[in-house]
């Protein structure tokens, strides 16, 4: 009877220990960039973890739908990869809604868009107006930029991608890209793509390309640097869970991301 009571007792203890973990557990919800999910936050996720008790939610559907979901109150931070001001303007006219004032950009750090081709395409550097030709359908052939005769193939993010945007800001001067392009839904399909047709051309988080199994798809063009800030957007400062995040991967946490 007394050991029967004993093993009650204990069991209360593990289950009142269990409740009181359960209870303390902070969920951080962190919506947006691909870029920043999997460059900085999964990289990172279970040493943050350990390190602050805090899990991660990460729903990775572009800059401009974890902008959305942040006015919306459906995360804590929104993950971005392009500076507040062009997330807001896109988000806008994408949905028409506008942004708080309070929105505040935390930037953790910066990332580099490199030019992607097929490995068997012979041209190794291309000039900001060879680049805003071949995207925007004004070369149409390989031959005019020093490769073989063939024709150009673009392949590029879906249309709430950041680094669709920044690419078409600072390379393309905001023109369109050439119809026909096609347009994928993820990185790794863009990647994919590339390396699937000697035609093909399109432009990457260069930490995408070094995720395992990527490099040998595709060959890196040497072009001007085309870089972005990395940046969780908050409504005012960051409440203490997320400051926590940010804090980490500003800290300890920076050896985790991925280059």
């Amino acid at each position: 009877m007394r050991k029967a009571i004993m093993i009650m007792v204990l069991l209360s203890v593990v289950s009142l220990l269990t409740c009181s973990i359960a209870w303390s557990e902070e969920i951080v919800k962190l919506h947006g960039s691909t870029t920043v999910q999997k460059r900085i936050m999964e990289p990172g996720k279970e040493a943050l973890e350990k390190v602050t008790g805090i899990k991660l939610e990460l729903v990775g559907n572009g800059t401009g739908n974890g902008l959305e979901d942040l006015v919306k109150g459906k995360c804590d931070a929104g993950m971005a990869s392009e500076e507040l001001a062009d997330a807001v303007a896109s988000m806008k006219a994408a949905t028409g809604l506008e942004a708080p004032a309070v929105l505040k950009a935390n930037v953790i750090t910066t990332d580099i868009i490199k030019v992607i081709v097929h490995p068997s395409n012979s041209v190794a550097k291309l000039s900001k107006e060879q680049l805003k030709g071949l995207h925007t359908g004004k070369i149409a052939n390989w031959k005019e930029v020093g490769g073989v005769d063939m024709p150009v193939i673009v392949v590029t993010s879906h249309l709430g991608s950041a680094t669709k945007k920044v690419f078409q800001k600072m390379i393309m001067d905001g023109e369109p890209y050439v119809v026909g392009a096609i347009e994928v839904e993820t990185t790794r399909k863009e990647i994919d793509n590339v390396g699937e047709f000697p035609e093909g051309i399109g432009a990457v988080s260069q930490g995408f390309i070094n995720l395992p199994g990527n490099k040998e798809k595709v060959k890196i063009v040497e072009t001007q640097e085309i870089s972005r800030p990395l940046m969780l957007i908050t409504k005012g400062e960051p409440s203490p869970a997320v400051k926590k995040v940010l804090d980490f991967f500003n800290g300890e946490g920076k050896k985790y991301i991925k280059d």
